[in-house]
């Protein structure tokens, strides 16, 4: 949903193949440039790394590597009313990836403000934490962006992502080990359909922690259609509801 401000972009490129990527100081660091941009096609030839021991970077000659390459005229399947299928139900989002300044920081927040489990490290450069055992829900990485500051506003990119909690009980739990390590909100609201804590972690990217109502229980308009909105969520309602 909408709120007051905004998260900077996430993505990340997988490190490790035979070329090397252009790297461009940009913002104070290190950053590499998009494999298809003008600065890394005509840098790619002369870079050979990075310094600190880093792995080399790749820097495909088409935008990821024939291996990612779009086949010219894709065959789709047809739902049989003669338009697309209907994606299945059953997709959801896997994980959210982001590219942090300060991996241990990072981790701190998310391992101990937000409860998820350090999962997998990878040196001093990526991390991969989780909720109930999965191999992981949050990816961290300093390979674009070690000591970087966040995006400027007024860029596109990640608005906010969201984490969906299970209950109003494991909403309230989670807005008390919020409040137990000091992390503030940027807001809250109910929307109608879900009840959700608006906050950032320390790299600025925007986060959401809501639960959904029953669909039984979410407002439409005269015309059956969706209705959400936006109004003041009582927090110490929810704090009741985790120590309840």
């Amino acid at each position: 949903m909408p709120f007051a401000r905004r998260g900077p972009a996430l993505g990340f490129w997988y490190p490790g193949r035979s070329e090397s990527r252009a790297v461009t100081a940009r913002r104070g660091c290190l950053c590499r440039p998009h494999p298809t941009s003008k600065g890394a096609r005509a840098g790619s030839a002369a870079a050979s790394g990075r310094g600190g021991g880093d792995a080399p970077i790749a820097t495909p000659s088409r935008a990821l590597g024939p291996a990612f390459d779009m086949p010219e005229s894709p065959t789709r399947p047809r739902s049989d009313a003669g338009g697309e299928a209907a994606l299945d139900p059953a997709v959801g989002i896997g994980h959210i990836h982001l590219k942090v300044s300060d991996l241990e920081r990072a981790i701190a927040f998310y391992r101990d403000a937000l409860g998820f489990a350090l999962m997998q490290r990878m040196g001093r450069e990526a991390a991969f934490l989780s909720a109930g055992g999965y191999h992981h829900h949050i990816g961290l990485n300093t390979w674009e962006s070690r000591g970087c500051r966040p995006p400027a506003r007024g860029n596109t990119g990640l608005y906010h992502f969201a984490l969906l909690y299970p209950s109003r009980r494991e909403l309230g739990r989670a807005l008390r080990r919020l409040l137990t390590h000091g992390v503030a909100l940027d807001g809250a609201a109910d929307h109608g359909v879900s009840e959700a804590l608006y906050l950032h972690d320390p790299d600025g990217n925007g986060i959401e922690l809501y639960r959904d109502r029953p669909r039984a229980e979410w407002p439409h308009d005269a015309g059956g259609g969706l209705a959400m909105v936006t109004e003041p969520l009582d927090l110490q309602a929810l704090l009741a509801e985790a120590d309840g």
